[in-house]
């Protein structure tokens, strides 16, 4: 019987030095659940991650240093990224017959020199294109948050997500070009990292939007997003400790606290109402200039649209139709208001970015609401277009303002999961990771007490 992890990496890794237990042992549990599960994973390699935690077993046999914290560990990436002799997906079927990739991605190639073992690679929404998870192809994997009720696991990263929730995996890469991360994230109780796009790679992945792709990656733990991230970026953050009390964190009231169900908006209440006693400045502004991103929501169908249109004229009846229908609105985007979309964003960001620099960071739910249940997604376009809306609508904000989001979970033990997006502008990745682990620390202080 599989024995789900549980544990951040540093807690997984020290536990299993202590006890010379072997990451081969480890690895092929989770190979045997992931193979058993159902619409988690579209591809599996277990010899590569057989042979990465043979490898790392050897090296602590040794007394040799590993060549990070990752080594000898299972993780998943999403079906966007390319692996060197095989076609690259994305959650799709009209590119089974595409060429193989000539190499793996730079992050897929990152994560093989920290000795990750990399257990398969992840279903999700067809080509990225939505909050919810749904995909026709392949099925969509349950939200492991709820037993009872099979409940949507957001996306695209869906198979991301449910492979660490459901414990096959430490950690999963995957992308966020509007939430994609977050979401997942929110909805099936984890800590999803969305950096700044720049830092780290996107070459190697099928597009969505070149403009607002990000890669990056999903965890149990804001010090494991730290890791990995300083992995697939390249670069290790200098993240501080920054004690909660005195941080001005910005709740901004215009659009972003909307439509709230009743559990997300209990939860929201009650973890400022933590912050607010842990010493933080809670600080509530309209900030309606925020919900001016809207206006520059056509880079993802017009630049997919661009990639999509020769494959679209030949293979549209294999596509999810919800996706096809999303692409296809790209059509009627003009050269010049494409350009004019660039010039309006580019001044939205430079007057935003002066509005939040007196705050730490911005805080508010990375989702208005709890996971759905698939099949009323599946049994309704309607409802699945309206839920989507809601799913992206906070998340998509920090794509656009090409900022840097951490969502963490923040509801009680025994509840639906809830998130935390805790925000900021470009290039602010190891502020706003630390005001995440600060209150990270909080909550978790809260629920053990």
């Amino acid at each position: 019987m599989h024995t789900p992890i549980s544990a951040p990496v540093a807690t997984l890794a020290g536990a299993l030095s202590r006890t010379n237990t072997s990451r081969r042992a480890l690895v092929d549990d989770c190979l045997a659940a992931a193979a058993a599960s159902t619409s988690v994973f579209t591809r599996l390699y277990p010899d590569a991650a057989q042979l990465a935690a043979d490898v790392a077993d050897a090296m602590q046999k040794a007394h040799i240093g590993a060549p990070s914290a990752l080594a000898g560990l299972p993780v998943s990436i999403k079906d966007l990224l390319d692996v060197a002799g095989e076609p690259t997906l994305a959650g799709s079927v009209v590119c089974q017959d595409a060429a193989p990739a000539r190499q793996d991605a730079p992050v897929v190639a990152r994560l093989r020199a920290a000795g990750a073992a990399i257990l398969g690679k992840t279903n999700m929404t067809e080509f990225a294109y939505s909050g919810v998870g749904l995909n026709p192809h392949y099925g969509t994997p349950a939200n492991p948050a709820d037993s009872a009720v099979a409940r949507i696991p957001g996306g695209s990263s869906s198979g991301a997500a449910v492979s660490v929730a459901a414990g096959f995996c430490v950690a999963a890469i995957g992308s966020d070009t509007g939430g994609s991360i977050r979401i997942p994230a929110a909805l099936c109780g984890l800590v999803g990292f969305k950096p700044t796009a720049r830092r780290v790679p996107t070459t190697g992945a099928i597009p969505l939007s070149t403009t607002l792709d990000t890669i990056c990656a999903m965890t149990r733990s804001v010090d494991d997003c730290i890791l990995i991230d300083s992995l697939i970026a390249n670069a290790a953050l200098r993240v501080p400790s920054l004690p909660l009390a005195g941080l001005r964190l910005a709740v901004p009231q215009t659009l972003m606290l909307d439509d709230m169900d009743a559990h997300v908006a209990a939860t929201f209440a009650a973890t400022l109402r933590l912050l607010s006693d842990a010493g933080a400045l809670i600080i509530e502004c309209p900030l309606p200039q925020l919900a001016e991103y809207q206006a520059f929501g056509y880079f993802s169908s017009a630049e997919a649209y661009a990639w999509h249109r020769n494959l679209l004229a030949r293979r549209e009846a294999g596509y999810d139709v919800r996706v096809a229908k999303r692409i296809l609105q790209g059509a009627s985007i003009s050269a010049a208001d494409y350009i004019d979309l660039h010039a309006a964003r580019n001044a939205w960001i430079v007057r935003m970015e002066d509005l939040i620099a007196p705050f730490d960071a911005l805080i508010m739910p990375t989702v208005p609401i709890v996971a759905p249940p698939i099949a009323e997604l599946e049994a309704s376009h309607a409802v699945f277009f309206r839920y989507n809306s809601l799913l992206l609508r906070n998340t998509a904000a920090f794509n656009l303002l090409d900022g840097c989001a951490v969502s963490l979970p923040c509801h009680a033990p025994g509840t639906l999961p809830v998130g935390l997006m805790v925000a900021g502008p470009a290039m602010a990745d190891a502020r706003v990771l630390a005001v995440s682990r600060g209150i990270e620390q909080a909550l978790r202080a809260t629920a053990d007490a």
